[in-house]
């Protein structure tokens, strides 16, 4: 079973994802993607770790998510932007080899067995790239986080903190 949760900067995602996997196990894994660039975001990733208890079981890895190994039926996936952000600055902010390279990472995660929770920043609706970059990285983004809301079964935009239910859809209201 895939979740998805997607929304803005700020929005509530990976409290959301924490609450949703401690509903789903006693002891989710929390897969946490954030790369070391600086010492503002190792205070940054500390402080996330911080935030979980004794519960969590804490997995760090910057591109290999699917070879990832745990004992945890369930596992948070925070985040694709993270993830996504390594990829692209390894693969030299070129698109279609990055593109590939998410794509087989996710496609091994859909494959496995456990409950997968994932967090996906949705940057498509702010402001237009001022860079190349910038621009080819928005789409880039919006192609994987497509990608995943196609093969998750539930699917939830925050928006201020609220969940919002996108998938699947309630056509009877």
């Amino acid at each position: 079973m895939i979740y998805f949760i997607t929304g803005g900067e700020r929005s509530g995602k990976s409290r959301f994802a924490q609450q949703l996997a401690l509903e789903l196990s006693p002891q989710p894994a929390y897969l946490a993607t954030a790369r070391r660039w600086d010492q503002d975001f190792e205070k940054r990733i500390e402080r996330h770790r911080d935030e979980r208890d004794h519960r969590w079981i804490n997995i760090e890895e910057e591109i290999r998510i699917g070879d990832v190994e745990t004992t945890s039926d369930v596992i948070v996936l925070d985040c694709i932007t993270l993830w996504l952000t390594n990829i692209f600055t390894d693969q030299q902010y070129e698109v279609n080899s990055s593109l590939a390279l998410a794509r087989a990472e996710l496609e091994k995660v859909f494959a496995r067995k456990e409950t997968w929770v994932i967090v996906s920043n949705e940057i498509g609706m702010g402001v237009h790239a001022a860079t190349d970059i910038g621009r080819k990285f928005v789409e880039l983004q919006g192609w994987i986080n497509q990608h995943i809301a196609a093969h998750s079964g539930t699917a939830y935009l925050m928006v201020s903190g609220i969940p919002l239910k996108v998938k699947p859809q309630n056509i009877n209201q």
